[in-house]
């Protein structure tokens, strides 16, 4: 079994940022609810506490049973996951003095101590919490501390556990990738292993135990991560692989088109399903965002079970699941929420009697990039923005009709053309427009124009977990936003989406 790092979490916003941070030390590791802690494994060689939005002071506060890991496996509480350890073995927690949010400094770090050993003194790290540990339990002894916390780090006597009330997972923390590493390979003993060539062998190794000599239905879209889990599982079955892909009267301008033509050259067995006008029925008169991609899941089932039918023996769904995905998914039980619900997380109803596997599902989205380049992707595929698996459905706010999505297709076409015509794609990590329910006035030639307003969207990410809105240039928007207005019938008004992620997600719905 692959060893493994579990994460628990307990709702902090920086929990996703602890594992990309280990995935980067290629240590492969899982986050958990604390609500629900798997069975310890002889493969996890240590556990890490996030923090959290609760004081441990709080009655609501998550209070897990630790007895199968405290003082058995290496253990590294973060923040809130530093204060419970303290608080639960006889520390003292209270509110803290003074606010302890943003940037401090280590003025004391003990060399001798494995975890911050090599660290700087004076090292920036970053504080995020309303309480602070004023008294340790007797066992305990400071590691490091700030010119304003005292216990910024503690380790528990004749045990391998260790608190710090800062985070060593955000940027700001400057010496933070030395701290887990510290602890994930100095202490935990990581082979440090979680590689692309050795997912490759062992995810294909997986497929071929769990498929067998059955047959898998897998629904592509084009992007990076149905296309990196088509590959997969071409490589691991073959032609017992078949491939389907949907136009659901969602797509780009051109995109069924050019993505089957786009296929041809990698050997998949690829067929192509226009089922249009199912979605659009079944999307007439929506407006929520959530009953939208409901709806929109649904009729893909509904479309996959009728094509499965036609594969004889076929008894796989195949599934480009990504790790983001799964963890906006779920939710610790309170601390943290669901954000949306995903059609490709979940499983499927019980009248459709296929099993499902999901080959990427323990990857980010650019280890899904690196895995593609693995196999043999080129660049220019595996460089795709990101596109919602809803389609435009999700871009265009309000009720979806086929005419709004052609006005979208148009835009959306201009803006995507301009950013590649420019040399400015591959500087976007995912780049949109949004057809907004607002009409507003205009002036064009001599008369006057009631029609709709758009919103550019363009951010830079590393995997879609936070983002920021992308510097594009004046002259560039400029040019693009005349463009459509001239060329566009419909479109009178072009914003620019200047919010990052968080507070705003990415897409608007």
């Amino acid at each position: 079994m692959e060893e493994m790092i579990l994460i628990l979490d307990f709702g902090s916003q920086y929990t996703q940022l602890i594992a990309r941070r280990l995935r980067e030390l290629n240590v492969y590791c899982e986050i958990h609810p604390y609500t629900n802690i798997p069975k310890i494994e002889e493969n996890v060689i240590g556990v890490i506490l996030s923090g959290s939005p609760y004081s441990v002071r709080s009655e609501e506060a998550p209070n897990p049973d630790l007895s199968q890991i405290k003082g058995k496996l290496p253990l590294l509480g973060v923040c809130y996951g530093a204060q419970f350890l303290a608080h639960s073995n006889g520390g003292l927690v209270t509110p803290s003095e003074t606010r302890e949010y943003g940037r401090a400094n280590l003025n004391f770090i003990n060399q001798e101590n494995e975890l911050v050993k090599g660290m700087t003194t004076g090292s920036q790290v970053w504080m995020s919490h309303g309480d602070t540990i004023k008294e340790l339990p007797d066992n305990f002894e400071i590691i490091t501390s700030t010119g304003d916390v005292a216990v910024a780090g503690y380790k528990v006597a004749n045990e391998k556990t260790y608190g710090i009330q800062f985070h060593p997972e955000v940027y700001h923390s400057t010496e933070g990738a030395l701290l887990l590493e510290n602890f994930v390979v100095g202490i935990c003993g990581s082979q440090q292993n979680w590689t692309p060539n050795a997912f490759v062998e062992s995810t294909v190794e997986e497929l071929q135990q769990k498929i067998g000599d059955e047959k898998v239905i897998l629904g592509l879209s084009g992007g990076v991560d149905s296309t990196v889990a088509a590959m997969l599982l071409h490589k691991a079955i073959g032609k017992r692989l078949h491939c389907i892909f949907v136009d659901n009267g969602l797509l780009r301008k051109n995109e069924f088109t050019e993505v089957l033509k786009n296929y041809e050259h990698l050997g998949l067995n690829v067929k192509g399903v226009n089922a249009s006008e199912l979605f659009y029925s079944a999307l007439a008169g929506l407006t929520d965002p959530e009953e939208k991609r409901k709806a929109i899941g649904k009729v893909f089932v509904d479309v996959f079970d009728e094509e499965s039918k036609k594969v004889e023996g076929a008894s796989w769904l195949a599934q480009g699941t990504i790790y983001p995905d799964v963890i906006e998914s779920i939710s610790t039980g309170g601390p943290s929420q669901t954000i949306k619900s995903h059609h490709n997380v979940g499983g499927l109803p019980d009248y459709m009697k296929l099993k499902v596997v999901e080959p990427l599902r323990a990857l980010f989205k650019d280890e899904v990039r690196r895995v593609g380049k693995s196999l043999g992707l080129n660049d220019s595929l595996l460089g795709r923005h990101p596109f919602p698996g809803p389609g435009l459905a999700i871009r265009i706010l309000g009720d979806i009709t086929a005419e709004k999505v052609r006005i979208l297709q148009e835009v959306d076409h201009i803006f995507i053309q301009g950013l590649k015509n420019n040399g400015l794609y591959d500087d976007v990590w995912q780049a949109g427009v949004i057809l907004l329910p607002v009409q507003s006035v205009g002036v064009m030639g001599d008369e006057r124009t009631y029609e709709n307003a758009v919103a550019l969207r363009a951010v830079s990410s590393t995997d879609g977990m936070t983002a920021d809105w992308c510097h594009l240039p004046y002259d560039f928007l400029a040019k693009v936003s005349n463009d459509i207005i001239n060329k566009v019938k419909g479109i009178n008004r072009v914003t620019y989406d200047i919010s990052s992620k968080p507070p705003a997600t990415i897409e608007w719905e």
